[in-house]
């Protein structure tokens, strides 16, 4: 039996993916303690894993634990100073906490790996301080800076030709050396508290030097010649708990032979004027049935919103009942939804612009599984257009059954214990 502490960022796109894995890890005998935020307490412990709270880093699953002035200053920015300021409060300071935190366990808890997501950068100043092996478990699409590709963040589709990779080069230095250049600071000024030596490493370029697990298939990826050895895909790591589901009233209604479409924002940008109204007002003509899903930060604010007779409305239903009934998915790009709707071999209306979602849609347009509509606010007219689109046009379906014959063909969760357990070789 070996010990692993796990660690991630509080927000539940960076837990639920580590699930999966923990309980490989449990079932293997292995003792696991997790490091994470208060709100995901009872799930580490369904997981079978110890939960560790965090002391002295910011714990943002719980919004009131976030001081009041960085609440209000962050919302008074836009754009890329609000990413900027996200990334330096959220992620790099956050992780001065986080690595004070984990220094602390590990008095206690000798670890012989350590597993965290692969935006949390404390695990990286524990791997050097200690030197304990580090995996990363990645929970979006690569970050990874590559000849073949541009920077993160800006949505490009990837080009390797020789003036392709002039602007990929061009590209990563105006934003390491201008864009966020103080953002680089930043993470200097965090490694120094613990005797680090700066780095020109940004927070997208995050690498363990012993193993990174991918967790999409290759097809979803773009083409790198560059591709650093530890990086092993994986597949998607897709909950494998199947909750109980009472069926709502309407649920025959699936059975109508309308196409079904299923309309989401996920459970961060959950603003319903963003996508999910504008989806019903499109579709409201059309012989479709429209399943929309809120999350609970939607539901009131369509209160007054006129439902029109072919929408059903819902906080949540579990995917395992839901998507094999789905024709077409509208969505605005989050990354394990995508990944689940690709898993039942369907194809993607996306439309985000928040966090890591232009890279999600460009990706989702680029290997021919969707229609990507480039803004985060749709017209409606927009989204019937790309609907109709998708359901007229077979070629949008065979692609998508093509990622998920090769989805098939992993077993996510069983693969990354196996290459997480290769690690206890290096200790």
């Amino acid at each position: 039996m070996a010990k692993f502490l796990v660690a991630t960022i509080p927000v539940v796109g960076h837990v639920v993916p580590m699930l999966s894995v923990v309980e490989g890890l449990v079932k293997a005998g292995h003792e696991v303690w997790w490091y994470t935020g208060q709100l995901f307490e009872a799930r580490v412990q369904a997981s079978g894993a110890r939960f560790v709270a965090m002391q002295q880093g910011l714990d943002y699953s719980i919004l009131e634990n976030v001081p009041a002035a960085i609440s209000a200053e962050r919302a008074s920015l836009k754009g890329l100073a609000q990413l900027k300021f996200d990334l330096k409060v959220f992620f790099v300071k956050a992780a001065v906490g986080n690595a004070q935190d984990l220094l602390e366990v590990l008095q206690d808890f000798s670890a012989d790996v350590i597993l965290s997501d692969s935006f949390f950068i404390a695990a990286a100043w524990i791997n050097e301080l200690k030197g304990i092996p580090w995996a990363q478990l990645g929970i979006s699409v690569l970050t990874l800076p590559s000849a073949n590709t541009a920077p993160f963040g800006l949505g490009l589709k990837p080009s390797a030709s020789l003036i392709g990779k002039l602007r990929n080069r061009s590209l990563h230095s105006l934003l390491q050396n201008f864009v966020f250049r103080d953002v680089s600071t930043c993470i200097n000024q965090a490694r120094a508290e613990f005797s680090l030596s700066p780095t020109p490493t940004g927070v997208f370029d995050l690498l363990s030097p012993d193993l990174y697990l991918a967790g999409t298939v290759p097809a979803f990826e773009y083409p790198r010649d560059d591709l650093p050895p530890q990086v092993h895909f994986i597949g998607p790591l897709l909950s494998q708990t199947v909750k109980e589901f009472t069926p709502p009233l309407w649920w025959e209604d699936l059975q109508q032979g309308k196409p079904i479409v299923h309309v989401t924002q996920g459970t961060v940008a959950t603003v319903p004027q963003d996508l999910l109204i504008p989806t019903m007002q499109a579709l409201e003509r059309e012989d479709v049935l429209v399943i929309a899903t809120t999350g609970s930060s939607s539901s009131e604010a369509l209160k007054d919103f006129a439902m029109p007779t072919n929408v059903r409305v819902e906080p949540f239903i579990p995917y395992h009942y839901l998507l094999p009934h789905v024709d077409v998915m509208v969505t605005n790009g989050g990354y394990n939804g995508v990944q689940m709707a690709l898993a039942q071999g369907i194809p993607l209306v996306v439309a985000g612009k928040s966090e890591d979602k232009p890279e999600v849609c460009a990706r989702v347009e680029w290997c021919g599984v969707g229609v990507d509509l480039k803004t985060k606010t749709p017209q409606p007219k927009k989204i019937r257009q790309a609907v109709k689109r998708l359901l007229g046009d077979e070629s949008f379906q065979r692609n998508a059954e093509r990622l998920r014959a090769e989805i098939e063909q992993f077993q996510s969760a069983e693969q990354a214990v196996a290459l997480v357990e290769k690690l206890l070789t290096i200790r």
